[in-house]
């Protein structure tokens, strides 16, 4: 049987293209090891473009995370702000409550102490009189120390110097013996408790005398107020 001619096919062609620079992206082929060309790869500039865009993309992922710390830290000085003011206003209350209660508990004890002043006058009194003796005499030492102890002080003994803020005067004289105010008898003594004047001391006051000055220097200073006349007219 014999083969027709327009039966026969024909060979096909196959075009193989070697050239090494790629002619629509100018990038260089990379040649295989069988002799033909694989694909080319990204053009050059696409590749720095995406690198570009890379790091835009991190920067800017680097200034919010920047952002966001300095309004953190915004957030943490007003806080901190807040807080301080805060303890500064409770340290204030604080020391205005411990004041206060300082205070109170002040004038409660200067209220119990005066209650009590005509009770001490009384052992006072006894003690003058040579009366106190025998239990009583015990029971009232053991108050007066008692009082001592917690703050009361007595206050007022002949010989001091006269303070018209803690004395009251009851009676004035003057004497030779003083050099100045000064309390001669105390009829009542006065008492002190956390550095104020509970009770003033009633005293007696005595003043130096006041010494006469001599007649001659009176009739000197007579003498000498009145000054001499303009002289006379020349005798004719």
């Amino acid at each position: 049987m014999t083969e027709r001619a327009g039966d026969r096919e024909e060979p096909r062609v196959v075009v193989r293209d070697k050239r090494r620079i790629d002619p629509v992206s100018g990038a260089v082929r990379h040649v295989g090891g069988t002799g033909g060309a694989t694909a080319p790869g990204p053009p050059a500039g696409a590749a720095q473009l995406g690198l570009e865009a890379e790091l835009a993309a991190e920067m800017g992922a680097a200034a919010q995370v920047d952002a966001e710390l300095d309004a953190l830290r915004t957030q943490l000085e007003e806080r901190t702000a807040d807080v301080q003011r805060i303890k500064a206003e409770y340290d204030n209350y604080r020391r205005r409550v411990e004041r206060d209660r300082a205070v109170a508990g002040e004038q409660a004890a200067a209220r119990v102490f005066a209650g009590l002043l005509p009770a001490l006058d009384d052992i006072g009194r006894a003690r003058a009189h040579g009366d106190l003796d025998g239990p009583f005499r015990a029971v009232a030492e053991q108050l007066e120390t008692t009082l001592v102890t917690l703050g009361l002080a007595r206050y007022g003994t002949p010989g001091d110097a006269f303070d018209p803020t803690v004395h009251e005067a009851l009676m004035h004289s003057y004497r030779s013996d003083v050099n100045g105010p000064t309390c001669v008898q105390v009829f009542r003594p006065g008492y002190l408790f956390a550095g104020k004047v509970l009770r003033p001391a009633q005293v007696a006051v005595a003043e130096p005398e006041e010494v006469p000055e001599p007649p001659d220097a009176i009739s000197a200073q007579a003498a000498g107020a009145v000054p001499p006349g303009p002289p006379g007219p020349p005798g004719v």
